[in-house]
């Protein structure tokens, strides 16, 4: 509880008395996935946003492909002995072994405890981080934060992209008594949230597609953009203005506006976010907390 006032964690931004913190929503945390059933020998392997995908078998590498079907199988399963792994394929025992040995002797598998079964590799778990998470980068973003804050006045946050929703990295809380809380691990659709465009901006259109198949997109709140079309139509002009708004977008009576922050690549890359009640997030302000992040933003590469 904060000093003369109350804690609070709300899925709309209202407005509240002085002393209010207001959290940045109903927490959605990445679901560990529960260990599953031996599944068909000929069930098509998941895909995301609940689709499948099969081989062009006109162009497919048999052990790579097989290699690549055994990393998915670490998705739902903690561990895999080699049977299990063979019958789970529809492969050999020894093409099961040399598999996995392979994968062993790349880090993208290790063998547990018992020598019996594998389980994923530490390169694997790198692959599959979102950035923002190293202890080097969450240092340097640190002061970066900082920086924003100051700047700002208004709660900032890093974020990253994991998949088709957006996580957050690190933040810091605004000093006003009625404020956004940052939720470090939170997640939210990436369309719905200016660090999702923003980070969204930076893909091509042809990536943007792979993330959203579909021409209609979920509505978290009335505000946010429930198409395809109309999101990559304002991704171009997030690429042209360097920054991108949501107004209430994902959730009620909260504007935050975002800049790119780090990364060369989809695997780096952050967005460093400000977000403030809707009575103090006017487009005026909005945009001049815009220049404000870029300044803070290039201290990334300073400190």
């Amino acid at each position: 509880m904060t000093p003369g006032g109350v804690d609070l964690a709300v899925t709309e931004l209202t407005s509240g008395t002085a002393g209010t913190d207001i959290g940045f929503g109903t927490r959605h945390s990445v679901p560990a996935p529960a260990p599953a059933a031996h599944a068909s020998r000929n069930a098509p392997e998941p895909k995301g946003n609940g689709h499948t995908m099969a081989p062009n078998r006109g162009y497919t590498i048999e052990s790579l492909d097989t290699g690549l079907r055994l990393m998915r199988l670490f998705l739902t399963h903690d561990t895999l002995t080699v049977s299990e792994a063979a019958e789970l394929l529809a492969v050999g025992r020894s093409t099961a072994h040399r598999v996995l040995s392979t994968l062993e002797g790349r880090g993208f598998a290790i063998r547990d405890f018992s020598g019996r079964g594998y389980s994923a590799g530490p390169e694997l778990v790198r692959l599959g981080r979102p950035a923002g998470f190293g202890t080097d980068l969450r240092e340097r973003l640190g002061a970066v934060l900082e920086d924003a804050l100051l700047r700002t006045g208004e709660t900032v946050q890093s974020a990253a992209l994991m998949g088709d929703r957006i996580i957050v990295t690190d933040g810091r809380a605004s000093s006003h008594p009625v404020r956004v809380m940052p939720e470090v691990g939170g997640t939210r659709p990436a369309h719905a949230t200016s660090g999702g465009k923003m980070l969204l901006a930076r893909m091509t259109t042809e990536q943007v597609c792979a993330l959203y198949p579909r021409e209609e997109l979920p509505a978290a709140t009335p505000e946010t953009i429930t198409s395809r079309s109309a999101l990559l139509a304002e991704l171009d002009g997030i690429r042209s203005c360097g920054y991108a708004l949501s107004r209430g977008e994902s959730v009620r009576g909260m504007h935050t506006v975002a800049v790119p922050l780090a990364g060369s690549s989809w695997r780096d890359r952050l967005a460093l976010m400000a977000s403030a009640p809707a009575d103090r997030g006017d487009e005026a302000s909005l945009v001049r907390r815009a220049e404000e992040l870029h300044l803070s933003a290039a201290l990334l590469g300073t400190v």
